[in-house]
């Protein structure tokens, strides 16, 4: 059996549900679907230098990976390898021919520094390990039964506070943006990020086909966003947050929690029976709430990082 990797054709639709079905075997707690992943093709930001690439047996998709450069950083040189085999497909040396394209097309455009997110599997390790990788902070994927679980009841908002959903933001969303930008600025992460461009927000986050702004719950207090719970859906029975947090100048009052109970209820009511989400292990805060909602850790992940030259 030949194994070959290639890139990604747009337009060409099995391609992307051949990506899909390999990610959904091998993280079915992350949301995607081939509308999604053509739809970030087509209006990824032209400095990422994006590639999705495939690994490819007989006409078979048994490999994946995302590739691309960290271009809202302001540390240059900075890339990403994402590499995920079909789970009966392994040691066919389709995740080593992934890596070796992934990191020629990333030094081509200036990378130094590689990150990659790894399954905390002893396998998966030892193979980023043999690859010159090694491991930084890790984080955790949480999985909610939405459909027999039993949510904390809802909540009245205190006194000042507002609940409403993101589509009340459709005609003005850079409220939420400005919200989004202060909380990712302040999670745990290996990467600095300058989270500053609006309009490629709006492209990559706002009008992305998973995004719900109609699941998605925001906390206002005097008329801004002060805590949000971003949602996305799989267009099917699942549905995943993307984001969760509260303003500086509002957190410990319980406002991000009180968002993300909103948008957890609305989710259960409109069909949807699984909930997704996903912790950096070092962000104790988000752990607890999502504790008290019931969800439990489905996997790990550890990010491996490569110096190149």
């Amino acid at each position: 059996m030949t194994v070959i990797v290639r890139d990604l054709r747009p337009g060409v639709r099995a391609d992307f549900e051949g990506f899909v079905r390999v990610r959904d075997l091998a993280m079915p707690f992350v949301l995607s679907t081939p509308d999604g992943l053509a739809y970030d093709v087509a209006r990824m930001h032209p400095d990422a230098h994006y590639r999705p690439l495939l690994a490819e047996a007989d006409g078979e998709v048994i490999g994946t990976a995302q590739v691309g450069l960290v271009y809202d950083s302001p540390e240059p040189g900075q890339g990403y390898v994402n590499v995920y085999v079909h789970p009966e497909r392994t040691r066919r040396g389709a995740g080593a021919l992934l890596v070796r394209a992934a990191e020629e097309h990333l030094a081509a455009h200036g990378a130094t520094k590689l990150f990659a997110w790894v399954l905390d599997e002893p396998g998966n390790r030892a193979f980023a390990e043999r690859h010159g990788y090694r491991a930084s902070r890790s984080a955790h994927f949480l999985r909610l039964d939405l459909a027999n679980g039993t949510l904390p009841p809802l909540q009245d908002p205190p006194p000042g506070v507002e609940l409403r959903t993101g589509a009340d933001f459709a005609d003005d969303p850079r409220p939420l943006f400005e919200l989004d930008s202060e909380t990712l600025a302040d999670e745990p992460s290996d990467v600095d990020y300058e989270f500053t461009d609006y309009e490629a927000w709006l492209r990559e986050t706002w009008h992305q086909p998973l995004m719900s702004p109609e699941l998605t719950s925001v906390a206002v207090v005097d008329g801004r966003p002060a805590a949000f719970s971003l949602a996305r859906t799989d267009g099917g029975t699942r549905y995943g947050t993307a984001m969760t947090g509260t303003a500086r100048a509002h957190r410990g009052k319980g406002l991000a929690k009180l968002a993300k109970n909103d948008s957890l209820h609305r989710a259960r009511a409109a069909g949807f029976t699984q909930a997704f989400t996903g912790n950096d292990a070092g962000n104790g805060p988000m752990i607890a709430i999502n504790k008290w909602f019931g969800y439990e850790i489905c996997a790990t992940e550890v990010r491996y990082v490569r110096e190149l030259g």
